[in-house]
């Protein structure tokens, strides 16, 4: 095993000795591809001198050549298949990570700190520069992709090792993650960057890129047969996959530990280089890392879901993490840093480049379009509160008394009743032995006898008061309806729940098939972004929530309710908090403590902590609420 005290060319030596390793696989893929043609070729040729089968011109001379027909036959559909495999290895395109390529007239400065840093390590600099919304940095080899084989030479597969290794290598591309450059300042940046540029020392070796160039092409070959659409039919592309995979497992354990040394190199090398500083910023890469999950999946995703998305992700990072770091005591002193130069100066036009990665950030995670649209249009974090928060509250809000309108009478006993002739559904529907999701008629009467104040004193004051009331349960978008419904029977809750699953599961599905039904937007130089081999029909690649549960989605529905009731009758307003996402305004303070109360109602069916809730905050919950 590689020690890491032998140095970084001692690395970069078991790199490619395992590197000719996989081309040594390589290589004897192509000699068992060859044996029968060289088996055919001698019983030819030997059948022609006179040596092979002529001995007795009646029976040997048959019998021979029977032998040379078979095996010529055998050798033909050996190459033919070996063709096959070759040529889909070479010309599979292997999948890149998605990014945003980053253009050196438009980051002259970071181009020239990159190139710094490859001097002072001794290394090639990297050929291109791209950004990515992730929380790491890598260098990704994009030569297989961009060039294919090279002209006039055969590359990639099995049989192209020694021309291979004569070639000029193209240095890798260098993905910094785009939370970085807003977080990290310039000398952390390049104290980050220490390690991933010296890792184009090893990959400059000819025998490193040949045996990293075969791999990938039988990882995309396995993408290919995968996806069942080789032109040559399934069973060619059932056998190129077994061929790939049989190669790859071989390949394996010796293309493993060629990384490991190839990073073991590139570490000892950038030993030297903003050591004591590298120390620190990977102490800001756990920070980066958190902040970021917040803000994707507490703030981001509410505006994916309504058909907008931020527009500066990268600049709300730092927001976000300086927040957290006011709040968690482990990062107190981090906000100190913020005072010197952020490396997102490096670039020209840091709004332009936060908005393209913004927007591959909501196709990654959520699997939106690929441009704006009517249904899909950016949001400034000063309009996030009104055109995200208000419109995500009154759009559950609508939700939550469509399913209260298809939701059978509440009788006498608290169940609900039989639906009106005509209804949807009747009771006992398939999944529902119980008739608890049966849908009738509109409105229905709830419990008379339940007296208002079960339901705390600020619903009773609300019902009792000299307000007009629509009856025991409002038929009008109010909350008292809400209230009445959910404290109506033992099991009023899972009614509500399951239709309310059913109706965001109906809703999902249209959204999807809008989604297919869009024209794919065609890649190009002015794409803006890279793209790899069908990531436009598998978005999103990383679903950022787990599917949320029946009571889940009910308690953010009542919530919104509740927000929407604050805000049109008590002069609340919605707000952003930069790591917990959509919050209520009373009086200009947050509002935190609502989740207990509705949690009570959802679980229990006890109305009294919301009630006494609505009566602190001054909230009416007989008055209609406005929906969209």
């Amino acid at each position: 095993m590689y020690r890491l005290v032998a140095g970084p060319e001692a690395g970069a030596e078991a790199a490619r000795a395992r590197a000719l390793a996989v081309l040594r696989i390589r290589g004897a893929a192509l000699g068992v591809a060859l044996v029968p043609a060289a088996v055919a070729v001698v019983l030819l040729v030997g059948g022609l001198t006179g040596r092979i089968g002529r001995a007795d011109p009646v029976t040997s001379s048959t019998g021979w050549d029977t032998v040379r027909w078979v095996v010529t036959g055998i050798a033909l559909v050996v190459l033919l298949l070996a063709a096959l495999v070759t040529t889909v290895v070479v010309r599979a395109r292997p999948a890149l990570s998605p990014s945003v390529p980053i253009a050196e007239e438009s980051a002259p400065d970071l181009y020239r700190l990159v190139r710094d840093l490859a001097d002072r390590l001794e290394v090639p600099a990297p050929s291109a520069i791209a950004l990515t919304p992730d929380c790491d940095s890598w260098l990704e080899d994009r030569t297989h992709r961009a060039h294919g084989p090279p002209r006039g030479k055969a590359a990639g597969g099995a049989g192209a090792g020694a021309r291979e290794g004569a070639r000029a290598v193209q240095a890798p591309v260098l993905v910094i993650g785009s939370p970085f450059m807003w977080w990290m300042r310039v000398a952390e940046l390049r104290a980050l960057l220490a390690p991933v540029v010296a890792g184009t020392g090893p990959s400059a070796n000819p025998d490193i890129a040949a045996a990293r160039r075969f791999v990938r092409g039988l990882d995309a070959a396995v993408a290919v047969s995968a996806r069942a659409k080789h032109p040559l039919g399934a069973p060619a592309s059932a056998f190129v996959g077994w061929a790939a995979r049989l190669l790859l497992r071989a390949c394996r354990e010796h293309a493993m530990e060629m990384e490991r040394c190839v990073a073991a190199a590139a570490s000892e090398r950038a030993q030297n280089v903003d050591y004591g500083l590298r120390i620190v910023a990977q102490e800001q890469v756990g920070l980066a890392y958190a902040g970021w999950d917040r803000l994707l999946t507490r703030v981001a995703l509410p505006a994916w879901r309504l058909g907008r998305w931020p527009s500066r992700l990268d600049a709300g990072v730092v927001s976000a993490l300086t927040e957290l770091s006011r709040r968690d005591r482990l990062a107190e002193g981090f906000t100190s840093r913020l005072g010197e130069r952020p490396a997102c100066d490096l670039l020209e036009e840091p709004g332009a480049v936060d908005r393209a990665a913004s927007l591959l950030a909501a196709r990654l995670f959520h699997g939106g379009p690929a441009e704006p649209g009517p249904d899909w249009s950016p949001v400034g974090w000063q309009q996030y509160p009104e055109e995200v928060v208000d419109r995500k509250w009154r759009l559950e809000a609508a939700r939550l008394h469509r399913v209260l309108d298809a939701l059978p009478p509440v009788t006498d006993g608290g169940r609900p009743g039989r639906a009106e002739p005509g209804g949807p559904e009747e009771p006992g529907a398939a999944g529902d032995p119980d008739g608890l999701v049966a849908a009738g008629g509109a409105g229905g009467a709830a419990d008379p006898s339940g007296p208002a104040a079960a339901y705390g004193p600020a619903v009773a004051e609300g019902l009792v008061a000299g307000e007009p009331s629509a009856g025991p349960e409002s038929s009008g978008p109010t909350l008292v309806r809400v209230i009445e419904r959910l404290t109506a029977g033992e099991r009023a809750s899972d009614l509500v729940a399951a239709r309310l699953g059913a109706e965001l599961a109906r809703e999902e599905r249209a959204e999807a098939a809008r989604q297919a039904a869009r024209e794919p937007v065609a890649d190009g130089p002015d794409a803006g972004v890279t793209w790899g081999d069908g990531l436009a029909d598998g978005l999103p690649l990383f679903p950022m929530q787990p599917p949320r549960t029946g009571r889940e989605l009910l308690a953010d529905h009542v919530t919104a309710m509740v927000c929407c009731a604050a805000v049109d009758t008590a002069g609340a307003a919605p707000g952003l908090d930069w790591l917990d996402g959509p919050i209520l305004l009373v009086e200009g303070a947050r509002r935190s403590d609502l989740g207990h109360p509705v949690l009570r109602l959802v679980d229990d069916g006890d109305a009294g902590p919301l009630g006494e809730w609505l009566g602190e905050v001054g909230v009416r919950p007989e008055k209609p609420v406005r929906l969209v």
